[in-house]
């Protein structure tokens, strides 16, 4: 690979840090059963906001023509991974919400749900880690700009729809978790922690530097 390949955006830092967060929420969301509900909503309460973080860190590309990424979840997959989150969040599932494009055509808040949110975002996430992994410049540079504008127009509004639901949920004086807290839940909590962070100093930096430029 050239040098020139190398400063690529696809290869800058701020690139890499949001396929790494990506990378994390796909496996969070493929490994719920491995969490109680609790455990499992508050793992999303931490990447989500980082996500949104990341991915609004990436520089803009253009309209420039890019090649249209091969596409890896499919319906099956959807519908299974959908299947199980809805089952594993029960009556916490479901949420009124306003901001959606149906809302001009509805007197009353739409019914919305997380689980759905969750496995919208994950299919445009995998997708993009999954033609990533290819590692043909063309190919990465196509995901990634299709990712950035799938995220604009639309995941990133279920993205903070959802973080808001979530919140609700975790924080709601008569939720009762109705499963057996697992062992995941004590000992990924220290390290997510951290993980999260780091990525979060990571963030602060690059604002410090910013204010000292202007």
């Amino acid at each position: 690979m050239t040098e020139e390949n190398f400063n690529h955006i696809v290869y800058s830092r701020n690139v890499i840090e949001f396929v790494t967060v990506a990378k994390e929420y796909c496996t969070y969301l493929e490994s719920h059963s491995a969490y109680s509900r609790f455990g499992f909503l508050k793992k999303v309460q931490l990447i989500l906001p980082l996500l949104y973080v990341k991915i609004s860190l990436v520089p803009e590309m253009g309209e420039d023509e890019f090649e249209v990424p091969e596409k890896f979840v499919s319906e099956v997959d959807y519908t299974f991974l959908l299947n199980k989150l809805t089952s594993k969040l029960g009556q916490y599932d479901n949420y009124q919400e306003v901001f959606d494009p149906g809302m001009q055509f509805s007197e009353s808040a739409l019914d919305a749900s997380i689980s759905e949110n969750l496995c919208d975002i994950y299919q445009d996430l995998k997708d993009f880690i999954m033609a990533f992994r290819i590692g043909t410049l063309d190919i990465m540079t196509g995901a990634l700009w299709e990712c950035c504008n799938n995220f604009k127009v639309y995941w990133g509004q279920k993205l903070v729809n959802c973080l808001r639901a979530v919140h609700s949920v975790l924080y709601d004086d008569n939720y009762e978790d109705d499963e057996v807290p697992m062992i995941n839940d004590d000992m990924s909590e220290q390290a997510n922690d951290n993980w999260v962070s780091k990525h979060f100093n990571n963030f602060t930096d690059k604002e410090q530097a910013f204010d000292e430029d202007v």
